[in-house]
């Protein structure tokens, strides 16, 4: 079939806490066979907490990849077969101790598509209301609180460089007009 290709055989490479890899051979619509490495990963929500006031609520941690403390929204990783409004929900009380009286999704975004199988669904939470967070043991970060148009102007100028975060960003900039 056209622009379609089936898995011949698979192979697990690593299993660990956050992501499995696997090495697998794909039969090309040519006939030809090509070796797929992919990672497998249960995938995460991130939300975009915004008050009454049009503030944004960012979460600041040190990102062990890239060496650095990034700026993101709350985020985090679903377990298999949750719900992402119940991961978000969850992420926001934990991340910045915040419930949301409305949470409307933003959609799916597929982080990497050449070799990830994560998927990251945005949602927008307003009507906010703030109690204590609760941090996972190994979670260290700073909540900040930026306007939502001085946000979208970071997004813009590449001072914000996470992909989920840019993405829900500029998806939310319509649903807030």
């Amino acid at each position: 079939m056209h622009l379609d290709e089936v898995t011949l055989s698979v192979e697990e490479v690593y299993s660990g806490k956050i992501i499995k890899v696997t090495k697998e051979v794909a039969q090309l619509e040519n006939g030809e066979k090509a070796i797929r490495e992919l990672v497998h990963h249960s995938g995460g929500v991130c939300v975009l907490p915004v008050d009454n006031d049009n503030n944004v609520y960012f979460v600041k941690q040190f990102r062990y990849p890239y060496k650095t403390v990034l700026l993101e929204l709350p985020a985090g990783k679903r377990e298999e077969g949750e719900e992402p409004i119940v991961c978000g929900t969850r992420e926001l009380r934990e991340e910045i101790g915040a419930t949301a009286g409305n949470i409307k999704s933003l959609g799916k975004l597929y982080p990497t598509v050449a070799y990830d199988t994560e998927v990251i669904y945005m949602f927008l939470a307003t009507e906010l209301s703030f109690g204590d967070n609760d941090l996972d043991d190994d979670e260290f970060i700073d909540v900040v609180k930026i306007p939502f148009d001085r946000a979208y102007e970071m997004v813009l100028n590449d001072e914000i460089p996470d992909a989920k975060t840019q993405i829900a960003i500029l998806k939310a900039k319509e649903f807030l007009k």
